[in-house]
């Protein structure tokens, strides 16, 4: 069962990756609260903007676009507001967690992982924020990782990023709270998806990370979805600046 947040309903939401992942469970849980959902990704939704639709009765508006590239992800939120109303909730889901080493880092690598997990942040937290100033209100969660807390080998370039959105998130937090805008973290655990299932997930790594949970159940998008609609939902109106996790007690914060 998932609460009902009464303020969602109606709400003009904006989602990077909101069609695959634990975005669709974001976009999925977002539609049953009745909002106005825009999403981004580079392939084609149309699908699964057909299966939303039908599930909740509320079609999502997919828009195609490559996050790296500043100009389209600016005009996808411009179009986003155009068909919705101006964003008040932007979810910064997006992100890759490409394997890689030190030693396989090269310029273009960089250039193209910070382009996406923090870059990509940056410009679509600055195209939304004149209208939510304008609004007098807003909420942005920026999804990250507990990779970076964990000080998890494999992918530093990620982890890095990780890290500097709860930076970017703090900062933000400060510097909009006068204009009544919120400006969240949130960090899954290790979220089932069909994307880490296929690539990353092995019996003997899920095994031992299961261990290092308290809980012993996996997690899966839905998991996360509680979180982000609550950090976006008035019921958390008075939380800003923060990080909150959720990956079944692996991490210990506070």
């Amino acid at each position: 069962m998932t609460a009902i947040y009464p303020d969602l309903k109606g709400s003009s939401v904006f989602i990077t990756g909101g069609g695959s992942g634990i975005g669709a469970g974001l976009t999925e849980a977002f539609l049953k609260q009745g909002a106005r959902v825009a999403f981004v990704q580079r392939s084609d939704a149309s699908d699964f903007c057909d299966a939303m639709e039908g599930a909740t009765g509320n079609r999502p508006l997919f828009i195609a676009c490559d996050i790296t590239d500043r100009a389209a992800l600016v005009a996808a939120t411009q179009q986003a507001a155009a068909a919705h109303g101006p964003v008040g909730i932007l979810v910064n889901n997006a992100a890759n967690d490409q394997r890689h080493s030190l030693a396989d880092v090269t310029d273009d690598f960089m250039d193209w992982a910070l382009a996406i997990n923090f870059k990509s942040y940056v410009y679509a937290c600055q195209a939304v924020m004149p209208a939510m100033q304008e609004m007098g209100q807003g909420a942005i969660i920026n999804i990250t990782s507990i990779s970076y807390i964990m000080g998890q080998a494999g992918y530093p370039l990620y982890t890095s990023a990780n890290s500097a959105l709860n930076g970017l998130t703090r900062s933000l937090a400060r510097e909009f709270g006068p204009d009544r805008i919120r400006v969240n973290a949130l960090a899954p655990g290790w979220v089932m998806t069909p994307k880490q299932l296929e690539k990353w997930v092995t019996p003997e790594g899920l095994d031992a990370h299961l261990a290092r949970q308290c809980l012993p159940d996996t997690l899966s998008p839905d998991d996360i979805a509680g979180g982000v609609l609550f950090l976006a939902s008035n019921a958390s109106r008075a939380m800003t600046g923060q990080a909150l996790v959720i990956d079944g007690g692996v991490v210990v914060t506070g």
